[in-house]
């Protein structure tokens, strides 16, 4: 399912053409938790690179969405078998000390995971990222090569002390109970990545299980998974969801998978005048999110997650 095309708050059946046109400066932005670093409230994401037809065309892309404003760009090593990351690295030369830029790995030995950074900063054609993550945590059975002495995490730290990174953080879709439990584990991630959307509420919540724990330690969230994969816009705007995920406590920044200029223009028409919503207003939206549509929630719709 691929999400719609949509023109932000204009009023229902104005052409797109003739929506407000936007411009750098109209994305509002945050201190990323403990960072302290200011970010746009919107980012960039890279796992949606793959809907271009080659690596030039997502260059552009990329290029074009720094040319609007765009000042976080989320990506991994393992997006489109690392193309993802060369595109980042071709579109967003001369500007790299503009934006925050962040990437991921997939490995679990202290040796694999700095290869793979060394890796990554030769494709995005810069000697460090702002941010770099974890890719998936999936189960408490991975602590042991994250948090053992010389294990991930202190190649992590390594990394960040040598200059290669300037903050630590980790991912995941698969089960809040793992990431509540290595929040707790330990104080030394700056970040985290995980779902937020309307219907998350409704099963193995990751708003309710590990967001708290983040919070507490002023760890700075970034929320993915906002259109649900496109299944919440059978019953929501996409500017619904957007604003959803933004008015949730703690959440700093929203990742959007958006493949086309049109449909990230939407979304900063969505945030440039942003208000957090009231209880009531997402109360209504989390129930239209379950129920309106009729669409099943849990496992059937998020895949990603663990099943109970």
């Amino acid at each position: 399912m691929k999400r719609r095309v949509f023109v932000g708050s204009v009023v229902s059946g104005t052409a797109a053409a003739a929506a407000p046109k936007v411009k750098a400066g109209d994305i509002p932005t945050t201190t990323f938790g403990k960072t302290g670093v200011q970010v746009s409230i919107i980012a960039q994401g890279g796992a949606r690179m793959d809907l271009h037809p080659d690596v030039p065309s997502a260059a552009a892309h990329v290029r074009r969405m720094a040319e609007l404003g765009i000042t976080y760009f989320d990506c991994a090593r393992a997006y489109w078998d690392g193309r993802a990351e060369e595109a980042y690295g071709i579109g967003l030369q001369g500007v790299r000390k503009n934006v925050f830029l962040t990437t991921k790995t997939m490995k679990r030995t202290a040796k694999d995971v700095i290869a793979d950074l060394d890796t990554s900063l030769r494709s995005l054609k810069t000697d460090y990222v702002d941010l770099w993550q974890l890719h998936s945590l999936q189960s408490t059975d991975e602590f042991k090569s994250i948090l053992e002495p010389g294990g991930v995490l202190d190649a992590f730290e390594a990394a960040k002390k040598a200059g290669k990174c300037r903050f630590i953080g980790f991912t995941g879709h698969y089960d809040p109970h793992a990431h509540a439990a290595l929040l707790k584990a330990t104080d030394r991630w700056d970040t985290v990545l995980l779902p937020v959307h309307a219907a998350d509420h409704a099963y193995l919540s990751f708003e309710n299980i590990a967001m708290p724990e983040a919070r507490e330690r002023g760890v700075g969230i970034q929320a993915i998974k906002v259109f649900c994969k496109a299944f919440l816009l059978r019953s929501l705007s996409p500017t619904e969801c957007l604003q959803y995920s933004l008015s949730q406590p703690g959440v700093h920044v929203a990742i959007c998978g958006a493949g086309t200029q049109g449909q990230m223009e939407d979304n900063i028409r969505t945030v440039r005048n942003f208000r957090k919503l009231s209880a009531e207003q997402i109360a209504a939206i989390r129930k239209r999110a379950i129920v309106g549509s009729g669409v099943y929630t849990g496992p059937t719709m998020e895949y990603w997650k663990k099943r109970a």
